[in-house]
């Protein structure tokens, strides 16, 4: 009799243990991880973390310094999501890594342009002036598009944000171009040699600009370069995924952004 009351109790406490144990996983299960690389980025990733905690989930910050790992570390299926990028840059990592990202939801569009330490106008810059561009495909059309829309350039008809330097049918001012990486954009506007540099205002902020100090800004924002909530086929669907578009694109977010960041980006949602 006592024993068998022994081996009851012991069952039931390995019971109890295992249940336990799967307690602890659904808790694990709670935890949704994001890259992402600077501010604003990280910032809305750490305020939409403050919401989704009201609801039992919680969101962790994965920062990177580069513009390859945040991708890199989502198609490996080391973080769930990342926040970094516009989709046309997604859409390119697709291309050349055989990659299945997805992006779920705009966020917000950032205000781009061009700045110069040396030119206070656009008009001042001197005929042969070098200008610094993104070697990227993607940013490096954007920025292009905005040169040809204020009659910098004449790109070839019909080749919208796709255009290459390639693509330059007319160039009146003889400007030479610089291919420089998007995180060292802000470096080559310190350059004496060059006259002029596009950028985002999260990278041009790191010499003390905002896009105020701009000499040309982008006129039209095109809603397909707001930078956005990225997943993978595999997960875009989960409840985790659902969770974390939840938080992003609550009123917590969009009053954070447009009472703190008002005057370098648009809310998208």
């Amino acid at each position: 009799m006592k024993k068998g009351l022994v081996v009851a109790m012991i069952g039931l406490m390995g019971l109890l243990a295992a249940c336990g144990n799967g307690g602890s996983a659904d808790n694990s299960d709670k935890v949704i991880k994001v890259a992402s690389q600077t501010t604003p980025m990280t910032d809305v990733v750490e305020k939409a973390a403050e919401v989704a905690k009201k609801d039992g989930w919680d969101i962790q910050l994965v920062q990177v310094n580069d513009n390859i790992q945040y991708n890199e570390l989502l198609n490996n299926k080391e973080v769930d999501a990342n926040f970094a990028q516009h989709e046309p840059f997604m859409k390119k990592f697709n291309e050349e890594k055989d990659a299945h990202l997805v992006a779920i939801q705009k966020i917000y569009d950032a205000k781009v342009g061009f700045y110069s330490k040396e030119y206070k106008k656009i008009d001042e810059l001197p005929k042969g002036a070098t200008i610094a561009l993104p070697n990227d495909v993607s940013n490096e059309g954007r920025a292009l598009a905005i040169l040809n829309e204020a009659g910098l350039i004449k790109l070839k008809d019909g080749v919208g944000f796709n255009g290459t330097l390639k693509d330059i049918v007319d160039n009146p001012h003889e400007f030479k171009w610089l291919s420089v990486d998007l995180l060292n954009l802000a470096e080559a506007y310190n350059e004496k040699n060059v006259a002029m540099v596009y950028n985002y205002p999260t990278y041009i902020a790191k010499v003390g600009l905002k896009p105020t100090d701009a000499i040309l800004l982008e006129q039209k924002i095109d809603n397909r370069f707001a930078i956005s909530l990225v997943a993978r086929e595999d997960n875009q669907d989960s409840e985790k995924i659902k969770e974390l578009k939840k938080a992003m694109t609550s009123p917590e977010v969009k009053e954070f952004l447009e009472k703190d960041h008002s005057d370098t980006l648009i809310p998208s949602f």
